[in-house]
């Protein structure tokens, strides 16, 4: 064991819910919310040595919206057998978690590109340069694609809103 193993340790513990909600926000299912995160974690640790005194969180940040995006480049589409399926528990407020569920569907519409920005820009509310070095791009590009996710989004939330009304009216 190497003496950075316990400062890792207390880092992941620390730090992996945040890290799995973050690429569930990216993805939209939590199965892949959580390889990427493991994922991004085997890389963090590669690299633990060299970061551990700087910018951790970053370094992590970048890591797991990258290979986010590189599956997505990839047309990665895969199948989840499983024996049986997972249980779900029961929300108790079915409002929050109806407007919840439209704007996570309305979120996976948006591209994979468009996504990452809007959820580094909104949801860990970065700023614009920020999302750029994560992203490894310009911040005219940032600027452009979240204005671009962000009409993309209002569409798919209309959209979603449509549907959703359309079969409850059926219903």
């Amino acid at each position: 064991m190497t003496r950075f193993d316990g400062e890792f340790a207390e880092f992941y513990s620390a730090r992996f819910e945040a890290v799995r909600r973050t690429a569930f926000a990216l993805c939209g299912d939590w199965v892949e919310a959580e390889e990427i995160a493991q994922a991004g974690f085997v890389r963090l640790y590669a690299k633990w040595p060299r970061v551990a005194g700087g910018n951790a969180d970053a370094y992590l940040r970048t890591v797991v919206t990258r290979l986010f995006l590189d599956a997505r480049r990839r047309g990665r589409a895969r199948e989840r057998l499983v024996a049986e399926p997972p249980e779900r528990s029961g929300p108790e407020d079915t409002a929050q978690v109806d407007d919840r569920q439209s704007l996570l569907a309305a979120l996976v519409r948006v591209s994979p590109r468009q996504r990452a920005t809007l959820v580094l820009r909104i949801v860990h509310d970065l700023s614009v340069e920020e999302v750029a070095r994560t992203l490894g791009c310009s911040t005219g590009t940032v600027k452009s694609q979240l204005a671009r996710g962000m009409n993309a989004l209002r569409e798919a939330y209309r959209g979603a809103e449509l549907s959703e009304r359309s079969v409850r009216d059926v219903g």
